[in-house]
């Protein structure tokens, strides 16, 4: 891994409100450079809605996001030119094959033309798209639908990779060939973000990882600082709570 002192993504300070709810409640975090950073929490902690706006897709109520020092909110523009973002609930052009969409993403980012067509081979193949590369997306099934996604995020050959949930719905193999890449791309000096629920892939994959519910962060650091000497899964549910009995109720049980 290779790290600078600037972060790869600062948060500060950053709170959304969805009218009485509060989504995410003033976080500060940041990303280093060179880190593969894992982001877990419960269902409703605030993950999505913090990528949302740490990459422009979602204006905050306040706080500010800076991504290699660039003003996500002030300089949008020249921050997304360097994030690729595989967010959850986006709707692709998907009455595109998967090559048409890979290669309509490319040309958006202003790849020069003979560019194009070999990063879109290369990335149908590291996908395991080939052959589905003249399907329309909308026939994807939702793991092939996903890696298009992914081969769109990866295009354009960004600084820093935001997933949300990036695995879901992706056969073993193709998962397997994707972490490679990953491994690579941060070793190379890339950022990746990922948010999910597998705790098992955050401590095999991620240097780094915070815990966030309730909007907030609530250990962050070092996978080996925030495990303190515990798997991962046992430290989130300590630190997350809300473990219940888990025979479950008397009639369930099978005598």
């Amino acid at each position: 891994m290779s790290e600078s002192t600037e972060p790869a993504l600062r948060i500060s300070g950053l709170a959304k409100r969805f009218g009485d709810k509060v989504a995410v409640a003033g976080i500060d975090l940041d990303v280093p450079t060179g880190s593969f950073y894992g982001l877990v929490g419960p269902n409703g902690a605030g993950k999505t809605t913090t990528l949302s706006m740490a990459t422009g897709l979602l204006r905050p109520d306040a706080g500010t996001v800076a991504v290699h020092g660039i003003d996500v909110w002030r300089d949008p523009v020249a921050a997304k030119r360097i994030i690729g973002n595989l967010a959850d609930g986006v709707r692709l052009f998907d009455r595109l094959t998967g090559e048409q969409l890979i290669t309509y993403t490319a040309m958006m980012f202003g790849i020069p033309r003979p560019e194009i067509a070999p990063r879109v081979d290369d990335l149908l193949t590291m996908m395991d798209l080939r052959e589905a590369a003249g399907t329309i997306v909308a026939d994807y099934s939702a793991g092939m639908t996903k890696k298009a996604a992914l081969a769109c995020a990866l295009v354009h050959a960004p600084r820093m990779l935001v997933l949300d949930e990036p695995f879901e719905s992706v056969d073993p193999v193709s998962a397997a060939n994707i972490e490679d890449v990953l491994r690579s791309y941060t070793a190379s000096g890339g950022s990746v973000i990922v948010s999910s629920h597998s705790m098992d892939l955050v401590q095999r994959m991620c240097d780094h990882v915070a815990i966030l519910a309730a909007g907030r962060v609530l250990a962050a650091g070092t996978v080996d600082e925030v495990r303190a000497g515990a798997s991962l899964q046992e430290r989130f549910i300590s630190v997350v709570g809300g473990r219940h009995d888990t025979a479950g109720p008397a009639w369930l049980r099978q005598s």
